[in-house]
């Protein structure tokens, strides 16, 4: 069965960037088995199938995320890769409604091309660092918290912005101190650059050694360096290699996450 594909650059405005998504719209998801083996296939952090709904529901359009090795329960940034193909084919206009596994999730495009998710809030809750958490990190934390189920991670804050940037973990024993991974932050040495904060993101439980730019950590990062920074509004750069911004604002038990996306290919998945 042929399927149209687009791989979508998201949380930037120029190809090459940003975080990668594989981006398939279809009149019903196929098997589960089907669905896995298109991510790997496509073989980035995560591929989004999503598929239109009966109108008059809670929801326009079902959507689902895989990583190369397995279903995820939140990604913002296949999120705003999908919420980007609907808008520039056609395919829905205005804002879309997602039905998810974590609710129903509100993409809304704007005019100067931008799209900002509404999502869930990540329930933050300091916890003493793991045995070993240092070591597999390769820095000393300075707060440690648990994220909650939907996230899956550990917020790590760190000492510095270098730090953050010099980091090289060892992946394998990152695995064994949560669901999905660890997040990495410390406060922006120099705000004046554009951004508040800054972040690596490292997940290996789902097949992802590092991840270029996560929308859905940014739901714990907000609510973290609000309550420092002491505002709603702030600016998030994830420093992979590829690179990436996130704009926040946190509203309580929902935080705003905005950014760009381009797409980069299009084209037919011969299977």
């Amino acid at each position: 069965m042929a399927m149209r594909i687009r791989i979508v650059d998201a949380f930037t405005d120029r190809p090459f960037a940003g975080n990668p998504a594989g981006v398939l719209l279809l009149d019903a998801f196929p098997e589960d088995d089907c669905l896995q083996k298109v991510a790997l296939e496509v073989n980035h952090a995560e591929t989004a199938y999503a598929h239109p709904l009966p109108e008059g529901g809670e929801a326009d359009w079902a959507l689902r995320w895989f990583t190369p090795a397995t279903e995820v329960a939140m990604c913002g940034h296949a999120t705003l890769a999908t919420a980007h193909v609907l808008h520039t084919t056609g395919a829905h206009e205005g804002p879309v409604r997602f039905a998810t596994r974590s609710g129903v999730l509100m993409a809304t495009p704007h005019d100067d091309g931008s799209i900002t998710l509404d999502f869930p809030t990540a329930p933050l809750t300091p916890v003493d660092a793991p045995e070993g958490l240092a070591e597999a990190l390769g820095a000393q934390p300075r707060a440690v918290l648990d994220t909650g189920p939907n996230v899956g991670d550990l917020l790590v804050e760190l000492a510095d912005e270098k730090t953050v940037h010099a980091l090289r973990p060892d992946h394998k024993a990152i695995a064994a101190h949560s669901t999905r991974g660890i997040i990495a932050t410390a406060r922006a040495e120099d705000p004046a650059l554009g951004y508040d904060y800054v972040s690596r993101c490292f997940f290996p439980n789902v097949g992802i050694d590092e991840d270029p730019v996560t929308g859905s950590a940014h739901t714990a990062l907000a609510p973290f360096w609000s309550e420092r920074l002491g505002r709603a509004e702030l600016t998030g750069l994830q420093a992979s290699p590829r690179s990436g911004r996130v704009r926040t604002e946190l509203r309580g038990e929902r935080t705003l996450l905005s950014g760009r996306a381009v797409t980069v290919i299009e084209g037919e998945l011969l299977a």
